[in-house]
């Protein structure tokens, strides 16, 4: 079964390159947090400092990859305290009124 087509709501097309960007509608941003709380997820060496500590994405156009990585931590962590959280509306911060 495929999926369903996605909404487009805006698109624009690169004559240089041939590639499409296109806007699709979502129905939210799916986070995941910790003990209730919003997180950021770092990953660094014990070894060496270079090339330095990387940041990993802890939110998601999808509900999967929320879910997944949610599952992950928890069973890397040995705990049950990370959840996925939905995000439909929050607070303007950009740009300002």
């Amino acid at each position: 079964m495929s999926r369903p087509k996605p909404l487009v709501l805006a698109e624009t097309a690169h004559k240089q390159d041939y590639k499409l960007d296109q806007v699709l509608a979502s129905e939210g941003i799916w986070a995941v947090f910790y003990n209730d709380t919003p997180i950021n997820l770092k990953t660094s060496s014990l070894l060496t400092q270079f090339p330095g500590p990387k940041y990993k994405k802890v939110s998601f156009s999808n509900p999967g990859h929320a879910i997944n990585l949610a599952k992950k931590l928890n069973t890397q962590f040995q705990t049950d305290k990370f959840s996925v959280y939905r995000l439909e509306h929050g607070a303007k911060i950009f740009p300002e009124e």
